[in-house]
């Protein structure tokens, strides 16, 4: 979709963030991976929260775990669902041939949340 403003946005390199950086509404919310990012944001008028989603998901040694990682900091920084509604859901929609995927994905979730970090510009 085509948005002239963002209210929060989820950047994970260098060219899409200096593309939507501008458009992000003061107030809003900016969550960068910061493998991605060579360049930090430094804006003083939105909330902006860092991770390290790549080296999260080498971690958990499967790389298709990064977007469980992302998702999981989005919902501790705006718990818009929690991590038992996901759990729930992916049970009701997966293929129960998947169903085995889904404790790693919960850890991948946890450890966003928990991996997530506000930066500050101390001001």
């Amino acid at each position: 979709p085509i948005l002239s403003t963002y209210h929060t946005a989820i950047l994970l390199n260098q060219p899409s963030l200096d593309r939507i950086l501008p458009k992000i509404q003061p107030g809003g919310t900016l969550i960068y991976d910061t493998y991605g990012i060579a360049k930090p944001p430094s804006r003083h008028d939105i909330n902006i929260d860092e991770i390290n989603a790549m080296d999260a998901a080498a971690k958990l040694k499967n790389i298709k775990t990064f977007n469980m990682v992302i998702l999981g900091g989005l919902i501790k920084v705006n718990p818009i669902v929690t991590i038992d509604d996901i759990r729930t859901a992916l049970y009701e929609t997966l293929p129960e041939r998947h169903h085995h995927l889904i404790p790693l994905n919960e850890e991948a979730l946890r450890l966003g949340g928990n991996m997530i970090t506000k930066v500050s510009f101390g001001i």
